[in-house]
């Protein structure tokens, strides 16, 4: 299904997916509420969706099919080499981004591999979308670093006794503390990171590699 509120780019698409002999274009849209329509009455393997659309953007569009029809991929195809575009895209499921300019060949070869289930993006894109990874990764390894600075070389030593499992009372005999002076580092360790209960405590523990 092709999804473009411009005619003359349907048309062009249609006439360059027509050529390729396994392809079929089932149907067509000019915004995201049409494309929703059509799709109560059958699914292709792919939409092709431009990300502008009036009304509902075409990201909108790609979510409410990501959550509604999981055998339908979406591939966009957008004149925008933006990160914020492109990355919400692929948080709202699309399964690949491809530019407006891109050639022929690269365009066939994106219906070709999101429709067999695989992820396609463009070499820009491609590019942006490991950026942001990167970005996220680095800004995540701050957040823990930050934390683990928040914590004393005693309450490392009793957080690492909690995701073993143990017990404020286990915790203290082996520590020859009492077990109020334990909970008084516990309490104190989930106000200064945040977290509402034990259980979240050790979570992030584990998860952001505090000790």
């Amino acid at each position: 299904m092709l999804v473009d509120d411009h005619a003359i780019v349907r048309n062009g698409i249609r006439m360059l997916l027509d050529q390729v002999e396994d392809f079929e274009i089932i149907d067509e849209a000019a915004d995201g509420e049409e494309a929703l329509e059509k799709l109560k009455n059958h699914q292709p393997d792919v939409i092709m969706m431009d990300i502008s659309l009036p009304g509902m953007s075409g990201i909108q569009t790609t979510q409410v099919v990501s959550r509604l029809y999981k055998n339908v991929r979406t591939l966009m195809l957008s004149m925008h080499n933006n990160e914020d575009y492109i990355l919400r895209a692929v948080e709202a499921g699309a399964y690949g981004y491809i530019l407006k300019d891109s050639s022929s060949d690269e365009m066939i070869k994106a219906v070709r591999t999101v429709m067999g289930g695989e992820k396609y993006f463009s070499s820009p894109v491609a590019n942006i979308i490991l950026n942001g990874y990167m970005s996220q990764l680095k800004k995540a390894d701050k957040n823990s670093r930050l934390r683990r600075s928040k914590l004393s070389k005693k309450e490392k030593e009793i957080l690492q006794f909690l995701v073993d499992g143990m017990s404020s009372r286990e915790i203290a005999e082996k520590l020859q503390l009492s077990v109020r002076t334990v909970d008084n580092h516990r309490a104190n360790m989930m106000r200064r990171l945040q977290v509402k209960n034990a259980a979240e405590l050790v979570k992030m523990a584990v998860e952001e590699k505090l000790i």
